[in-house]
């Protein structure tokens, strides 16, 4: 199984590279995150958090008794979000800082055009929960963390936290 990358790792801060070929390779990619997304108990997760730095992420929202289905996965290459409105606070986690949760503010409607699998292009318009997870996961394509949105106080709260656990 694939291995999750964890703050402070470098690799993170990476800025992912656009996908240029759609072969068995790239849907084996795929396939492999979809499972580690759910033994993590993640609901997306991108490349580069499986230390491929390209621009590719997969989203799967859990239904109302908190189960995710293979039939609502987004497998979204190459995205660009090309409107946003709206404002939502938003309570993120994230596998790669993982046991640290804070509220983050964030457009609370997106619309975003993207590749699939295969390389067909592709749109969908994302609202509150998905939006937040599309906004976290194209954030972590470009370098960027949920923790780098927060207030200087919370950052700091943060990595004290940080510096306890490394401690255990």
């Amino acid at each position: 199984m694939l291995e999750v990358i964890t703050y402070p790792n470098p690799l993170l801060r990476q800025i992912s590279k656009p996908v240029e070929v759609f072969d068995k390779g790239l849907h084996t990619l795929l396939d492999e995150m979809y499972e580690v997304m759910l033994a993590k108990n993640g609901v997306g997760i991108s490349a580069i958090q499986v230390a491929k730095p390209i621009r590719a992420l997969l989203i799967c929202i859990p239904d109302e008794d908190g189960n995710q289905h293979k039939g609502d996965l987004l497998e979204v290459i190459n995205p660009k979000i090309i409107e946003r409105d709206g404002e939502i606070l938003f309570n993120e986690g994230c596998l790669s800082v993982p046991e640290f949760y804070e509220e983050i503010k964030r457009a609370s409607n997106i619309k975003i055009a993207y590749q699939d699998r295969y390389g067909n292009p592709q749109e969908i318009v994302a609202q509150d929960y998905l939006a937040v997870a599309f906004q976290h996961e194209i954030d972590h394509l470009n370098g960027v963390l949920f923790i780098d949105k927060l207030s200087i106080v919370k950052r700091k709260k943060f990595e004290k936290e940080l510096k306890q656990r490394q401690k255990h």
